[in-house]
């Protein structure tokens, strides 16, 4: 049996960082993470998406789905904040980040199992 929790810890600790990252006004975000909005959410969703599928591998319905509304939770709590702006296109972007995550996990752990 694997032991996922090295996962599952670096799952969540991306899951505090992007929240961290999202809700901090945008002006003290580090120059590495200015670059197209888009991207980041997309990238960011990505590696959430890996790191929550290989460490919930079970769960994967649970883990999509926790992810699609944590990102409509990102863009409320944006929006609510007063200093940050929502946008459901950001929404977008999380999920295709979340698309592209999936299939990359799926691919390599297909290939690897051959």
């Amino acid at each position: 049996m694997t032991d996922n929790r090295p996962w599952r810890a670096a799952f969540w600790a991306l899951v505090l960082a992007t929240l961290w990252l999202s809700l901090m006004p945008a002006e003290r975000l580090p120059p590495a993470f200015h670059f197209w909005d888009k991207a980041q959410h997309a990238l960011g969703f990505a590696a959430l998406a890996w790191f929550g599928l290989a460490g919930y591998a079970r769960q994967t319905r649970r883990v999509v789905l926790g992810l699609v509304m944590f990102g409509i939770a990102i863009e409320v709590m944006q929006h609510l904040s007063g200093w940050r702006h929502g946008d459901w296109l950001d929404w977008v972007a999380d999920c295709a980040g979340l698309l592209i995550g999936y299939a990359a996990l799926r691919a390599v752990t297909a290939n690897h199992m051959r």
